[in-house]
């Protein structure tokens, strides 16, 4: 699944298209698999205290639950990249839909455990599958002169996503009367907080109906007239449409469809290139972001905040991370990438410390002390802010823009599960290191922060402003 080949010397690709509109609801649309991943990622908060309560398990058999469906992640984000290269990309979105809806009924009607488990999985390989095919899509239909920006809508749809799911958990448990195991209409309110996904995987079902098939796929297939549509549709009417088909002919000649193998070096396994698009996604994750979205009202919980306040607080977070996000997009284009980085790694770095600092405060009567609670609170914000104003965009837009064309497909399939990974071992670890030491685990959350400075500095080069196929 790569994207669109070099622009033509008349610059045609350079100008600003004649329907921005659609164009931006054609993201817009594809972008819905990234609020779903957003939304399913983070709608599970609200349910880990009834879970462990409902099925009387521990923080490791509970943290494994919670985790599974990063496995799923995965493996979808593997094979996403080579289902859309066979079928197309907008009947990937389909088939992510559908598994987005099925996930939803049946984590919110589970016989057992293990069977919510197992949903959980299935909503995973959705969420893995939306994870590549969103950003690939979006580049092959982006103008060149919006692609960062567009790129970002994949980002900013996650983090709406994220913020709906909680708004969602705080609206039902306070209809359940502030208790997660309270009943609605026959159901317990984790079970209607895990069920609300089936409306908007719905809608995004709906909306890939409504969006053209991406320009490189369709001549993929032999469809040139088809094509010179949705080129004339994103690119505007001034372009050589002739001249574009030709030139991503030409461009798809030269290329062939990337395999695992073809990320192998001669040494250290991968291309370095490979390895950068790894640490990228690698330290993205190990800065411990996605606690703050699967285990933050369990967390502010733990250090005595009740728990309509602590749903609360998991929507305020998520507001902030809009706001940051918001940001990104508006400057990734202007200052770009590696900037951003830099300042979003040294934000975080300060931001987890003075987490790390707080939590080591003895809880007075089931409480932190009334300053370390300010301050738990105020970094916490922070860090997401600092998070969503860089990495979290930026690494979108990197994983989206750095391989080269040849081994585009499989570098960005094989970074995106690496991401899954580290997502997952962060994710299955919290409870039981929560348990060790809260603050310790702030420390190691804020040493990753740290070492994240160094990478970007000596490795990652920046993408602002080049073609496609000049990354390499």
């Amino acid at each position: 699944m790569t994207s669109t080949a070099k622009p033509p010397a008349s610059g045609a690709r350079e100008a600003h298209p004649d329907h921005l509109g659609h164009v931006i609801f054609i993201t817009a649309a594809a972008a819905m698999g990234g609020f779903l991943f957003g939304y399913d990622s983070s709608v599970i908060n609200g349910a880990v205290e009834a879970i462990r309560d409902r099925y009387d398990i521990g923080s490791g058999t509970l943290a494994q639950v919670i985790a599974i469906a990063l496995i799923g992640c995965a493996i979808g984000a593997a094979t996403a990249g080579r289902i859309a290269d066979r079928i197309g990309r907008i009947r990937c979105m389909q088939i992510a839909a559908v598994l987005f809806t099925i996930s939803a009924v049946g984590s919110a009607l589970p016989f057992a455990l293990w069977d919510l488990a197992m949903w959980r999985v299935v909503g995973g390989f959705a969420i893995g599958m939306a994870s590549v095919i969103g950003p690939a899509y979006i580049a092959e239909v982006a103008p060149a002169a919006y692609r960062g920006r567009l790129g970002s809508f994949q980002q900013a749809a996650i983090v709406v996503g994220i913020a709906v799911s909680q708004l969602v958990n705080w609206a039902i448990l306070n209809m359940a009367d502030g208790d997660q195991r309270g009943e609605i209409g026959g159901l317990e309110a984790w079970q209607w907080m895990l069920g609300v996904m089936v409306i908007p995987a719905v809608l995004y079902g709906l909306l890939s109906f409504a969006i053209p098939e991406s320009p490189r796929f369709l001549i993929s297939v032999g469809r040139k007239d088809r094509a010179k549509e949705v080129l004339s549709e994103v690119e505007g009417k001034g372009v050589d449409l002739d001249a574009r088909v030709l030139e991503i002919e030409n461009a798809m000649r030269r290329e062939h469809k990337s395999t695992f193998r073809d990320l192998l070096g001669s040494r250290f396994g991968f291309l370095p290139i490979v390895w950068v698009g790894i640490g990228l996604s690698v330290f993205q994750q190990l800065v411990g972001i996605n606690v703050a979205f699967y285990y933050s009202s369990t967390l502010w919980q733990s250090v005595g905040i009740n728990p309509s306040s602590s749903f609360f607080y998991s929507f305020t977070t998520s507001i902030i991370n809009i706001i940051g996000t918001v940001i990104a997009m508006i400057l990734v284009d202007r200052v770009g990438r590696r900037p951003l980085a830099l300042v979003g790694s040294a934000g975080m770095a300060i931001a987890l410390a003075f987490e790390a600092w707080a939590f080591s405060a003895d809880l007075v009567d089931g409480k932190l002390p009334e300053t370390q609670g300010v301050v738990a609170l105020v970094a916490a914000h922070l860090f997401v802010l600092f998070f969503a104003l860089s990495w979290g965009v930026v690494v979108w837009v990197f994983l989206g823009e750095m391989f080269p064309n040849r081994i585009r497909a499989a570098a960005l399939g094989v970074a995106a599960s690496a991401q899954w990974i580290a997502n997952w071992a962060i994710t299955a670890s919290f409870p039981s290191l929560a348990d060790w030491n809260l603050s310790g685990t702030y420390i190691i959350y804020t040493v990753f922060a740290v070492l994240s400075i160094p990478f970007v500095l000596r490795y990652v080069k920046e993408t602002k402003g080049k073609a496609l196929e000049e990354m390499g």
